[in-house]
């Protein structure tokens, strides 16, 4: 099992705005606990997520001495693609896409066409820098706004993200609660329709039927999942109620629960939840 532990959605739902040395001890500390990957930060503007305006002084102060996790960035439009390109440790560039166009309007103002334009610059430079391209699809399991939505749908992004050179695609419910029966549905699907894709799952949860969620995208072939200490986070820029994100501590106990393969070290794990606790206090 791969864990993406995502600091960056935990930070940025927060009012107030964490000092750089308490980021950097966290995120450190994270590193050291060995999962697969740690979303550090994004590159956004700082208007809209004033939380993540210093992500390149924290990319810049990380030590990833001994660590072998992947540092991912997100990022949401082709410019901040090149800065995030250019940033050190960094090696994983993600996007939000979405198959819905109301969430694209809402989360980076942009149309469909304008997102897969976009798209196709930021794959662009990674190739350029050699980073890896990360691209979520939000609503990939329904969509709350009203517009269409099909398995079809679902389907036809994902193969024109197949044909841009796309590996490692996430799927996102975002801002509307779902259920086993559907996470099996679309994993069963899609996994081995694009057998070539490293598909991943960025659950958004209240918490409720968790087991069976995780039981339903572990039995269907899904490997890679993401999650937050805390079960901090959700998207700000959704225009709806907000889901916190799947909580890191449920994923590893449900992971060894099942004795699957977990290269997580616990003391340090346990020192990371600790300085979550410290940052996360009301």
């Amino acid at each position: 099992m791969k864990i993406i532990e995502s600091p960056r959605e935990g930070l940025q739902s927060l009012h107030k705005v964490i000092p750089l040395e308490q980021k950097l001890r966290y995120i450190n500390q994270l590193l050291k606990a060995g999962f697969d990957t740690v979303e550090a930060g994004s590159i956004v503007s700082p208007k809209l997520i004033p939380q993540l305006a210093d992500t390149a002084e924290v990319i810049k102060g990380i030590d990833k001495e001994g660590s072998s996790s992947n540092i991912m960035v997100l990022v949401g439009n082709p410019r901040g693609a090149e800065i995030a390109c250019d940033l050190g440790h960094v090696s994983h560039i993600s996007y939000p896409f979405s198959v819905s166009p109301s969430f694209l309007r809402q989360n980076l103002n942009v149309t469909t066409d304008q997102s897969f334009s976009d798209l196709g610059r930021i794959i662009e430079h990674c190739s350029i820098k050699g980073k890896v391209p990360v691209i979520y699809i939000s609503m990939a399991f329904g969509n709350p706004y009203g517009d269409p939505w099909s398995v079809e749908l679902l389907l036809e992004s994902v193969a024109k993200l197949d044909g841009m050179g796309v590996r490692i695609i996430p799927l996102s419910n975002v801002a509307i609660e779902i259920d086993g029966p559907v996470i099996r549905k679309i994993f069963s699907t899609v996994i081995p329709s694009f057998p070539e894709i490293e598909f991943g799952l960025h659950l958004h949860t209240s918490g409720n039927g968790l087991e069976e969620k995780l039981d339903a995208a572990w039995e269907s072939g899904c490997r890679r999942f993401d999650s937050v200490i805390g079960g901090f986070g959700g998207c700000p820029m959704s225009g709806k109620e907000l889901l916190g994100n799947l909580k890191t501590e449920d994923l590893m106990n449900f992971a060894i629960a099942r004795d699957l393969d977990l290269e997580i070290a616990r003391d340090e794990f346990k020192k990371a939840l600790a300085i979550s606790s410290e940052i996360f206090a009301a």
